[in-house]
């Protein structure tokens, strides 16, 4: 039997299948179009459905014997639909400006520490419940017209087995679950003017849903006999795949936002968790919680960099037969801090700031400035920016000794020394970049019975490559120049 991980992202999804022995066997991918205005940032749920649909269909006729897909999602976007789970708008994605206000109103009411205590997440127009809001007051008729509220995980695990239900990790992301209770919160619904019946029925993560039905069976060529199972909010799938399962192990997501996920062993202090935006989040294990902290460009940032300054070496590296990345890294040449101060806010800022006003800023720059040292210098800048946001959790609790880093960023180790001198932290890269696949699989493993639980799971599914430790005297470089990373945004910030 073959086991198989749903990854459901902004821009597109995968599909990858697994062996008995946790082998990659094969990965499908279809991305989709975001639409971003002055007015909305939206995603077309309908498109997102066929994608789902069409990596599914790839993949089933080289492994027939598919026994069970684990679906794990991005957060806070949700949809209403009809009985029929037909979608009745463009889903608002959490870039979206609406729901500022709609935010401001439940504050009012409630009180911003009553809601970071519920919901363990400090209240933020980016949730959906802000936004479900917002729909209601602005799209009444389409409100009164809803018979389903889905956030994108249980949407398509409906449309797969036709159950409604939801993890606690990605229930959440809507503002309206209550941590505590492991249930919808009536108390911010009812203050939100919202019918806690539209939702699905909050479940743990990793529980099997069911069978696919006979249609999304004929759609996907899936056997009948597959089960499907409900993951998680992506963040907490990808803390599963790189194996964190307890508070001595934090995750060092280096995708293009960069991520860092420490595990708690029990409820952090909420109260400093939401000083710093930091979200409280139920983990797989029962009692065990996640964070996120984290910055909107990671690799985003890295990427940039070349895109807009590095045509030519792309041509040189494509000569050498060897990525820009690496050819860039090799330019520099050395170990060394490069001493500029690069604020990795193009996107804005998120935590501990959360301020979509913030913008990027280079500083340091000279006559002799080389483009490897700024390409150098956007790594350090996301690094600091992690560096900061450990400092400030560090009232909360966290106690983790070492990180496991995924993502593409993870298959630099340039940047994973980097990471390593400045949290002053060992690293370990490991062998898959797609952890959040790995993590879904590895609960579906559970779930379906290839293995007897997740310890199990991941034996035989989380692979290392290598350990960057760090260099004391490096670390002390660094820190030097981070006391000066840590008064940019205040200096920058007034003058946007």
């Amino acid at each position: 039997m073959k086991i198989a991980g749903l990854d459901i992202g902004t821009t597109g999804c995968k599909l990858t299948v697994f062996d008995e022995q946790g082998r990659d066997l094969g990965k499908a991918y279809r991305d989709y179009p975001v639409r971003r205005q002055v007015g909305g940032h939206e995603i077309d749920i309908s498109a997102v459905m066929d994608s789902v649909y069409a990596v599914i269909r790839e993949m089933t006729p080289q492994y027939p014997d598919i026994g069970g897909i684990g679906v794990t999602s991005f957060g806070e976007t949700f949809v209403m639909t009809d009985d029929a789970g037909t979608p009745l708008h463009t889903a608002m994605l959490y870039t979206d400006p609406r729901g500022a206000e709609e935010c401001a109103e439940l504050k009012g009411k409630l009180g911003e520490s009553k809601i970071a205590r519920i919901s363990g997440l400090a209240p933020h127009e980016m949730y959906s419940v802000c936004k479900i809001m917002w729909l209601k007051k602005h799209r009444p008729e389409m409100y009164r017209a809803a018979k389903h509220i889905f956030l994108i995980g249980d949407y398509v695990a409906w449309h797969l087995t036709g159950n409604a239900l939801i993890d606690y990790s990605l229930a959440t992301r809507s503002m309206a679950f209550d941590i505590g209770t492991l249930a919808w919160s009536e108390e911010i619904l009812n203050a939100a003017g919202i019918e806690p019946s539209l939702f699905s029925k909050p479940v743990p993560t990793g529980t099997d849903a069911g069978r696919v039905t006979k249609a999304a069976a004929e759609k996907t060529g899936l056997n009948p006999a597959c089960r499907i199972v409900i993951v998680s909010h992506d963040q907490v799938a990808a803390a599963v795949g790189a194996g964190a399962f307890d508070g001595e192990t934090a995750v060092d997501g280096a995708g293009t936002v960069e991520c860092l996920t420490p595990v708690y062993d029990s409820l952090p202090d909420i109260d400093v968790m939401s000083r710093g935006y930091f979200s409280v989040v139920p983990y797989v294990i029962p009692g065990k919680y996640v964070a996120y902290a984290f910055s909107y460009t990671g690799g985003a940032l890295i990427q940039w960099c070349v895109n807009t300054f590095a045509g030519a070496e792309k041509e040189e590296a494509g000569r050498q037969g060897i990525s820009v990345n690496a050819l860039l890294e090799r330019q520099y040449g050395r170990h060394e801090p490069t001493g500029l101060l690069v604020l990795p806010h193009f996107a804005g800022a998120a935590t501990p700031y959360m301020d979509t006003g913030s913008r990027g800023a280079i500083l340091g720059l000279t006559a002799g400035t080389t483009l490897p040292e700024i390409y150098r210098a956007c790594m350090e800048g996301v690094a600091y920016e992690m560096r900061l946001n450990y400092d400030v959790l560090a009232d909360s609790g966290i106690h983790f000794k070492k990180l496991h880093a995924t993502g593409g960023g993870a298959r630099s180790g340039v940047w994973m020394q980097m990471k390593a001198d400045i949290l002053n932290l060992p690293i370990t890269a490991l062998k898959t970049s797609d952890a959040g696949t790995v993590g879904s699989a590895m609960l579906t493993g559970v779930a379906v019975g290839v293995f007897r639980d997740l310890k199990e799971a991941a034996a035989v599914m989380v692979r290392q490559r290598e350990t960057c430790l760090p260099d004391p005297r490096r670390h002390e470089q660094y820190m030097r120049i981070y006391e000066r990373y840590r008064k940019v945004y205040q200096a920058v910030r007034p003058l946007m």
